[in-house]
């Protein structure tokens, strides 16, 4: 690193600490008034109830058909079964589906559902919620819907407890992709399902009502919504499946994730587990509270800086390339937890098919002033100022805008830096008018492998979603994915994958910042899988309640 910018980040970093310090809007309250406010009202509970309150970044969406980033995961596998479940190694395991065949051809998969199981309002779950759910998932289009859309021609019910999809293609990634097929109470949702709404028939899909409901059948269910405050889920008491000893009688989901407040909540034991975001400074501090750790574990995530591949100058391969050249990688996972490693490519290495021998971007400052220099834009650089939006309920990213900014003055690209909250990222990134030039998100893949990630990150189907900015919108690259999910045999597929982050690699879409170390403080009484390392590497899963003991 040059000496100027090797000098300037510690000045940064300090200026940063003392920052994250401070109160960050004056009007805001006394971290005490804020952790009370942090908990919700909700209704008193009995001395003896065990509420598992951890914090999380919001909003939360708990409809099926809506909700896909971490909170929202969460919330909907607590709340939900689905056919299949995860296992820590990557694979699944029968949970509604007690077992399933598969046609020769591999287009009709037929699997026979769990007998006596019990949705929240006590009546069974039948072979006609699960055709619902998915017909309603596919319509819908959002959420999750991408892992089957273009895949599932149609699904029926030969009886109440035989479900059968026909796949319009064989596809290697079917059965762990219905982890995230989440069954509804079909009855429930259509007695609250508003007749005018954009589905035809089927009105709103019943839409308003499950904003704040639930129609479930999962491990817990919803008792209040205040949507900007807390998710309080109590347990389901009929669920068939187990318990651990002590697990949670009821569990909060908590939308807090300023540092003051998150720490003193954690200090006065009202806060069980943080949210993934808190910065390091935080971190460290949190671990000097008596009986407060730090659980960190890989999972299936990158940090990405997301390019308007359509919005000058960065629709310039070489304005591009820039800018990945004048990025420094390395002070970058300095600025993060130990054991934190540099991304070699569009996907993280734990996952399958990753390509270890993608063209990579070495922080090289003169490389980037060659490129720069190649760039139509090269002569008014000045006049495109680089927008860099970053989420404002992950403080930590501050940091790497900082140092994005530091870098880019270098080789002489003007960087603008932007704080904007997680609900306007994800309006704003919804459309191609209003994504900016470059928004820095973790983005993880829903399924152990590639194929899912490369979907969710660049293919045209999810470009109008939070997941993407980069709007490369292209038939070839669509095609090329399509392909690679729909080969069965695994290396034929992983060989798929790996040339797809070739290519992305050579056209530097994005700037491929790091592999996240998942990062949360707890309370020692806290009896939690994840921190003992048996990690479901799916995101939401790690925060499975039903598994999670306390013993205060």
């Amino acid at each position: 690193m040059p000496r100027p910018l090797a000098a300037l980040i510690p000045v940064l970093v300090l200026v940063l600490v003392a920052a994250c310090a401070a109160p960050q809007q004056p009007s805001a309250p006394a971290p005490q008034q804020a952790a009370a406010d942090a908990q919700g009202a909700g209704p008193a509970t009995a001395p003896e109830t065990q509420v598992l309150r951890v914090s999380f970044a919001w909003p939360t969406h708990i409809d099926p058909a809506m909700g896909s980033d971490f909170s929202s995961a969460t919330a909907l596998a607590n709340l939900y079964d689905t056919l299949v479940f995860p296992e820590p190694d990557g694979g699944v395991k029968p949970w509604l589906a007690e077992s399933w065949e598969t046609s020769p051809d591999g287009l009709t998969w037929t699997f026979r559902l769990r007998q006596g199981v019990r949705f929240h309002d006590g009546s069974e779950l039948k072979a006609s919620d699960v055709v619902y759910s998915m017909e309603r998932l596919l319509t819908v289009g959002e959420g999750f819907a991408y892992l089957f859309t273009g895949v599932v021609e149609r699904v029926s019910a030969p009886d109440d407890y035989t479900v059968e999809f026909v796949l319009s293609q064989p596809n290697g990634l079917f059965l762990p992709s219905l982890i995230r097929l989440y069954i509804l109470n079909e009855d429930r949702v259509r007695a609250n399902t508003k007749a005018e709404g954009p589905y035809g028939e089927n009105g709103d899909y019943g839409q308003e009502f499950l904003q704040t409901h639930d129609a479930g059948s999962g491990p817990y269910r919803v008792v209040e919504f205040p949507l900007e405050e807390y998710l309080l889920m109590e347990r389901f008491e009929d669920w068939w499946g187990e318990f651990v000893p002590n697990a949670p009688d009821q569990f909060r989901m908590i939308a807090a994730t300023e540092p003051a407040t998150v720490r003193t909540l954690m200090a006065n034991r009202e806060l069980d587990i943080s949210d993934q975001w808190q910065p390091i400074e935080s971190l460290e501090a949190l671990q000097q509270i008596d009986g407060v750790e730090v659980a960190a574990f890989s999972n299936m995530t990158g940090f990405y800086f997301m390019l308007n591949n359509r919005l000058p100058p960065l629709d310039d391969l070489h304005c591009r390339r820039a800018l990945s050249y004048g990025f420094d990688y390395d002070t970058a996972v300095s600025l993060e937890w130990p054991g934190t490693t540099a991304m070699v490519g569009p996907v993280p290495k734990a996952l399958g098919g990753h390509n270890p021998e993608v063209m990579t971007y070495p922080y090289d400052p003169e490389k980037a002033r060659e490129e720069l220099a190649q760039c139509r834009y090269a002569d008014t650089i000045q006049d495109y100022p680089i927008e860099f939006v970053w989420v404002s309920e992950v403080p930590d990213e501050e940091k790497f805008a900082l140092l994005f900014q530091a870098n880019m003055a270098e080789i002489g690209i003007p960087v603008e830096i932007v704080s904007m909250p997680w609900l306007s990222v994800v309006e704003n990134t919804s459309k191609q008018e209003t994504s900016p030039h470059l928004v820095s998100i973790y983005v993880s893949s829903d399924l152990p492998e590639a194929g899912p990630l490369l979907k969710q990150r660049y293919h045209s189907s999810t470009a109008a979603t939070w997941s993407q900015n980069e709007w490369l919108l292209d038939p070839e690259l669509d095609a090329a994915i399509d392909d690679a999910l729909a080969t069965l045999d695994p290396e034929e597929r992983f060989a798929k994958y790996r040339a797809i982050q070739a290519d992305l690699a050579e056209r530097a879409p994005s700037i491929f910042v790091y592999d996240q170390v998942e990062k949360h403080a707890y309370q020692s009484y806290v009896d939690w899988p994840a921190a003992r390392g048996e990690v479901i590497p799916v995101m939401g899963y790690n925060l499975w309640a039903p598994a999670i003991g306390l013993d205060r």
